[in-house]
């Protein structure tokens, strides 16, 4: 099971970087089409193997004496720059654990970051259980009474 996880993820990279280097040329967009790509991939690999890497985190949790008591799902976290002067504009894309009542995280469908500073020297970051896979910047719809309990960071 593990060697066919880690043989996903290469396929999928490596097919995002051959896209990405044939089609970058005939539209000139540069990094856009690399970034979709990444940002594609990384999804699809969070909604397929999603409750794998919840049962790891949940081992982790478990194994540390820090056992997840409501239900936990792994939904991917989308940053968006918004907020108070955001010096980070763009988006991202990554997983998060979320955990709470049944009902509630199954209305999970993301993580919303968002980013933002204050005075040049705090950097701030909320993370919000919403809806939606497409957060819109002040139009977020929280899922109430759910919390994040893990970041996924996929390294590229």
């Amino acid at each position: 099971m593990r060697r066919h996880f880690g043989g996903t993820i290469a396929t999928a990279l490596i097919v995002g970087v051959l896209i990405g280097g044939a089609v970058q040329p005939v539209l000139g967009q540069g990094d856009v089409i690399i970034q979709a790509v990444k940002i594609f991939g990384i999804g699809y690999v969070v909604k397929t193997y999603g409750s794998q890497i919840n049962d790891a985190i949940n081992t982790l949790m478990l194994n540390n004496k820090a056992e997840n008591k409501l239900k936990t799902k792994v939904v991917p976290i989308l940053s968006v720059g918004i907020g108070i002067a955001s010096t980070n504009p763009g988006a991202y894309i990554g997983a998060a654990q979320v955990q709470g009542p049944a009902a509630a995280v199954n209305k999970v469908e993301a993580v919303a970051q968002i980013e933002g500073a204050l005075f040049d020297a705090i950097r701030l970051k909320g993370l919000v259980p919403v809806d939606s896979l497409n957060p819109i910047a002040g139009n977020l719809h929280r899922v109430y009474g759910v919390g994040v309990t893990a970041l996924v960071d996929f390294r590229i």
